[in-house]
C-alpha cells in the first residue's frame, strides 16, 4: 500500500468522522425541549436548551416551544344560516405549552400538535357559529363576540384533551364577504353614520338647551342666595343696631340711678349731718360767731334780747340782785336806787320775752 492510498484513507476515516459529528451535534433553542424518535417511537429521554450529541441515522429530534407561541389560521370559510359563504382571512391564536406536558402532547398528538388540537378546532367552532347567525349577525352585530367565544371553546376542549397546553388570547379578522353585499353593507352604515349623526347632533342641541337651562337655574339660585344673604345681614345689623341701643339705654339708666343714689345718699347722710349738727351748744358757737362777726358792739344795761342769751341775762340779774340786797345791809340810800334799777332791767327783759 502505497502512502498515496494511506493519505486517501486517512482523508475519507476523517471525512466520515467529521459527517458522523456533524450529524449527531445538535442545538435546543431556549425556550425549547427537545424530544427524540428512534426509529419512529418516541424516546423518554428530553433535552433542555443547549447542544447535544444523538446517534445519527437512526436517532431523530424535533425541537418542540414551551414559551408563549402565535398559530395562525388563515382563510378560513364559514356559510352563515342564510346560506352566504364568507371567509376569515386570518385567525391568530396565542397559546403556551407547560415544560411538564411536552412528552404526553407529543406521544398523544405528534410535535405538531397545534395543528390537531388548535387550526382543526377553530374550522370546526366558526363553522358552528356561522350556521346558526345570519350576515348580518356575523359581519356586524356579533362580531366582538367570536374572539372570546373560540377562546372559550378551545380552552374548555384542551382542559380535557390536552391540560398542558393554555390559550391566551384569540384575535379574528374582519370576514371577506361577497361584492355585491359588501357595497350594500358600506350603503348602510353611511346611512346609519347619517343617522348616528342626526342623532349625536339632536343631542348636542338638547345638551345645549339643558345647559342654557341649568345655567339660567345656576344664576337664579345665585341671585337668590345674594340677596337671603343681603337681607339676613341687614337682620344682623338691625339687631345689632337694637342690642348697642338696649346697652346704651341699660348703661344710661344706670349711670342715672347711680347718679340719684348717690344724690340720695349725700342728701340724706347731709341732713342726717345736719340733724346731728342741731345741739344746745352747737347753735350757741353759731350765735357766738354770728355776733363777733358782727362789727358793732352794744354796751349798757339795756341790750336787746337778740344779742343777749336770756338764761345768761336772768343769771346776770340775779347775780346783781344778791349784790344789791348785800350793799343795802350796809347803804340804804345806794341800795333802793339799785334795787329800782333791778326790777325795771327784769320788767324790760319779761317783757321782751313775751
Amino acid at each position: 500500500m502505497t502512502m498515496t492510498h494511506v493519505g486517501a484513507i486517512v482523508v475519507a476515516i476523517t471525512a466520515a468522522v467529521s459527517f458522523f459529528l456533524y450529524s449527531s451535534i445538535h442545538k435546543i433553542e431556549e425556550g425549547h425541549l427537545g424530544i427524540y424518535y428512534r426509529g419512529g417511537a418516541l424516546l423518554l429521554s428530553l433535552s433542555s436548551p443547549g447542544y447535544h450529541i444523538m446517534v445519527p441515522f437512526i436517532t431523530s429530534f424535533r425541537s418542540v416551544q414551551t414559551t408563549l407561541q402565535t398559530d395562525e389560521v388563515k382563510n378560513v370559510p364559514c356559510g352563515t344560516s342564510g346560506g352566504v359563504m364568507i371567509y376569515f382571512d386570518r385567525i391568530e391564536v396565542v397559546n403556551s405549552l407547560a415544560p411538564s406536558a411536552v412528552y404526553d402532547i407529543a406521544k398523544n398528538y405528534t410535535a405538531d400538535y397545534d395543528r390537531a388540537l388548535i387550526f382543526n378546532k377553530i374550522h370546526h367552532e366558526l363553522n358552528q357559529f356561522c350556521s346558526v347567525h345570519t350576515l348580518q349577525e356575523v359581519y356586524i352585530e356579533y362580531f366582538d363576540q367570536i374572539d372570546e367565544n373560540l377562546k372559550l371553546a378551545l380552552q374548555k376542549d384542551l382542559i380535557v384533551m390536552a391540560p398542558g397546553i393554555r390559550i391566551q388570547a384569540v384575535r379574528v379578522t374582519k370576514p371577506k364577504i361577497p361584492e355585491a353585499i359588501r357595497r350594500n353593507f358600506e350603503l348602510m352604515e353611511a346611512e346609519k353614520t347619517k343617522l348616528l349623526i342626526s342623532a349625536q347632533r339632536q343631542k348636542v342641541v338638547e345638551q345645549e338647551a339643558e345647559t342654557e337651562r341649568k345655567r339660567a337655574i345656576i344664576e337664579a339660585e345665585k341671585f337668590a342666595q345674594v340677596a337671603e344673604i343681603q337681607f339676613q345681614q341687614q337682620i344682623m345689623e338691625k339687631e345689632t343696631q337694637k342690642t348697642i341701643s338696649e346697652i346704651e339705654d341699660r348703661a344710661y339708666l344706670a349711670r342715672e340711678k347711680a347718679k340719684a343714689d348717690a344724690d340720695f345718699y349725700t342728701a340724706e347722710k347731709t341732713a342726717h349731718a345736719n340733724q346731728m349738727k342741731l345741739t344746745k351748744e352747737y347753735l350757741e358757737m353759731v350765735k357766738y360767731q354770728a355776733i363777733s362777726a358782727n362789727s358793732k358792739i352794744y354796751f349798757g344795761s339795756d341790750i336787746p334780747d337778740m344779742f343777749v342769751d336770756a338764761n345768761v341775762f336772768q343769771q346776770n340779774a340775779e347775780k346783781r340782785t344778791d349784790k344789791s340786797s348785800r350793799s343795802t345791809k350796809k347803804n340804804p340810800v345806794i341800795s333802793a336806787s339799785e334795787s329800782r334799777q333791778q326790777s325795771d332791767a327784769m320788767k324790760d327783759f319779761e317783757d321782751n320775752t313775751t
